[in-house]
């Protein structure tokens, strides 16, 4: 059975997530979330950065759909200088 607690939002919205909770997900200073909101319901999702033996993966996916899209490296590098201001 899931552990269960409450808690309350505080007046600069922010909500303490209980110990036992946080223990159970062994969730530290720092940990962020994706917070979705549907009706009356919010689910906060931990978000956890892939491990660096999955980078290489993660690498390779990405290529493969950016030839996939027909993308080029001309093309990364022009939409860079585009954020950075320059032409």
């Amino acid at each position: 059975m899931p552990n269960v607690a409450t808690t309350k939002m505080s007046s600069k919205g922010q909500v303490v997530i209980p110990e036992i909770i946080r223990k159970q997900l062994n969730l530290k200073d720092g940990a962020q979330f994706v917070v979705v909101e549907k009706d009356d319901v919010v689910i906060f999702k931990a978000i956890k950065p892939p491990a660096m033996n999955q980078f290489d993966e993660l690498i390779s996916q990405a290529r493969s759909q950016a030839r996939q899209a027909g993308l080029k490296k001309s093309d990364i590098s022009a939409a860079i200088a585009k954020v950075r201001g320059r032409k």
